[in-house]
């Protein structure tokens, strides 16, 4: 039973420091020796990669990029009429991920469009999702990198994000049947959206490709007040033999 890897997620830790080589050194300063980032495109890659080989860090996740967020876009995997977009900013992050010796990439599936209603939409979006992740993996596949679905809440954090529950993304990745797409696990939003945290992590853990950890309601990190059991948790996911790391 090997012990869990962390990895410092700068997109959220060390907010005092503004740029994110900064934050990456922060990170190699407090004994991390993994580091992922939301999205690195504001950086050349070079300048992160240095900076990551400098201080000792591996980087192990960073999402495709958001889209037009003046727009309200958070992700184009599933949004139609956007696949042309949705392909481009995968080789940008591809890109971005050879360069900085990164495995893996969230496919980020996007917003239900502002003013649709969900369940009218639901059938064309994951068409599209579909579509487009099966071009992903097959782009990945050639770089040798992994493609992650993460479910994001619609009860706090996202009301329109279009992936929200473990079981909808288990369903399409099942659809899809592609091995190098996997489940990103964030807890925060499998509590407020499931619960049934200890049932949930074992049925979907051997799909599961990363982790992120952050306590509830507040979001703050694991050791701040909130409603989970962090301890109970981290043993779990050792007793059941999980081997990626935890953001």
């Amino acid at each position: 039973m090997a012990p869990l890897r962390f990895s410092a997620n700068v997109s959220w830790l060390f907010p005092e420091l503004p740029s994110l080589p900064a934050r990456l050194r922060a990170a190699g300063s407090s004994g991390f020796e993994a580091a992922e980032v939301g999205w690195p495109y504001g950086e050349p890659p070079e300048a992160l990669a240095r900076t990551a080989q400098e201080v000792g860090l591996q980087l192990v996740l960073i999402n495709t990029p958001p889209g037009d967020r003046e727009k309200g876009e958070m992700g184009l995997g599933a949004v139609p009429g956007r696949q042309a977009a949705f392909r481009d900013g995968l080789e940008q992050a591809v890109l971005y991920a050879k360069a900085l010796g990164c495995p893996r990439i969230h496919l980020m599936a996007g917003r239900v469009p502002q003013g649709a209603d969900r369940a009218a939409v639901r059938g064309e979006m994951e068409t599209v999702f579909l579509e487009n992740l099966r071009h992903a993996a097959g782009v990945l596949a050639q770089e040798n990198l992994v493609g992650l679905l993460e479910p994001i809440n619609t009860r706090i954090t996202d009301p329109r994000y279009f992936l929200d529950t473990p079981q909808q993304a288990a369903a399409i990745l099942e659809k899809v049947g592609r091995p190098n797409l996997q489940l990103q696990m964030d807890i925060f939003h499998w509590q407020i959206m499931d619960g049934n945290l200890t049932g949930n992590i074992r049925e979907f853990l051997p799909f599961v490709g990363h982790v992120q950890v952050a306590q509830v309601p507040g979001r703050g990190e694991p050791g701040s007040p909130g409603e989970l059991n962090f301890p109970y948790l981290f043993q779990l996911l050792e007793d059941e033999g999980y081997k990626g790391f935890v953001g």
